[in-house]
């Protein structure tokens, strides 16, 4: 069976990064497979040989050359420090943002492109993990924003373009149709918003993407523009604190060490502490939304308990108790 050119080129790669030392043509022509699959001349060899090297160099491979310590004729291997990428590394934050990315991307366009982005980062030793890092397991698709919606209010953001939508302000509320000069997508605390200028009320508003239906792209494009010095982010947050508020109390919630990210950048302060004999930290959190916050620690699972106060403790027992009877 006659080797392919690009298994032949592999099994090249493959043999000169694994030597140590400078190997001659003729130690290829015999030990590497596809280079003796057929009775082939010297000069027949030395030609696809050169265009195997000047193929490898062309991919940026970094062939060197030496002298074999054997026979002092030259030989080539590949210089491994060279060849290898450096390592991957990602912050928190970057992980997170990886996660939230692959959870939500779960249509059929960009489901396998986003699984296979994050099982190369896991495969590099990277522990990107939507539960823990953000807290989106026990969060439903719908409440992060659809691709209904994402994806037309996306498209009409990179066009310049303007949107309307019916948005619903709750559950139980009816739809209403809004025009927006949409500025810009942004995720906080596990959600998505679309900013930008609302056309009926003539002011800045903020809508959470999960609320929006029946997304269409307006007027031409190129029109819409997102003022300078914008903080889309900071415009999010002040809504999102406007509309919910704090109850006035704090969680303490334990968190084992090096766990539970999203529940960390909630925290406004941490102390270490143990809890039946595992090493970690009592998070102080300001309570935001009860449901909220006992969804983010139900989707760390053992790595997170509660302290108080004693309502959360309850509402995350009865969370453990649901997902008990469920899995049974």
């Amino acid at each position: 069976m006659v080797t392919s050119k690009v298994e032949r080129q592999i099994n090249l790669v493959i043999c000169l990064l694994s030597t140590k030392q400078y190997v001659t043509a003729e130690y290829i022509r015999r030990n590497v497979s596809g280079y003796h699959d057929q009775e082939r001349s010297a000069e027949a060899f030395n030609r696809m040989f050169e265009r195997d090297k000047n193929d490898l160099r062309d991919l940026g491979v970094p062939l060197v050359t030496g002298p074999s310590p054997e026979s002092g004729i030259e030989g080539y291997r590949i210089d491994p420090d060279s060849y290898s990428l450096p390592d991957i590394t990602l912050d928190e934050q970057e992980a997170a943002a990886i996660a939230m990315a692959a959870a939500l991307w779960d249509n059929s366009d960009v489901s396998t492109i986003s699984q296979t982005a994050v099982l190369k980062l896991q495969a590099a030793g990277i522990d990107v993990r939507a539960d823990d890092e953000i807290g989106v397991a026990a969060v439903s698709q719908r409440s992060l924003g659809g691709e209904q919606s994402l994806t037309p209010t996306l498209a009409a953001i990179d066009a310049g373009q303007a949107i309307t939508f019916t948005y619903r302000a709750g559950a139980t509320s009816s739809g209403e149709r809004r025009t927006l000069e949409p500025w810009g997508v942004v995720t906080h605390r596990g959600r998505w918003y679309v900013v930008g200028h609302d056309r009926g009320r003539e002011a800045t508003r903020t809508f959470r993407l999960s609320r929006l239906s029946d997304v269409t792209a307006i007027g031409p494009a190129g029109v819409v523009h997102r003022p300078e010095h914008t903080d889309l982010q900071q415009i999010v947050a002040d809504a999102v604190d406007a509309a919910t508020g704090s109850d006035g109390r704090a969680a303490r919630v334990w968190v084992a060490t090096d766990r539970a990210a999203g529940l960390r950048r909630l925290a406004t302060s941490s102390t270490p502490a143990s809890f039946d004999g595992e090493e970690g930290d009592d998070l102080v959190i300001e309570i935001m939304s009860l449901s909220t916050l006992a969804r983010m620690i139900l989707a760390v699972g053992p790595d997170a308990v509660v302290r108080e106060p004693a309502e959360l403790r309850d509402l995350v027992i009865t969370g453990l108790d649901r997902i008990a009877g469920v899995n049974a």
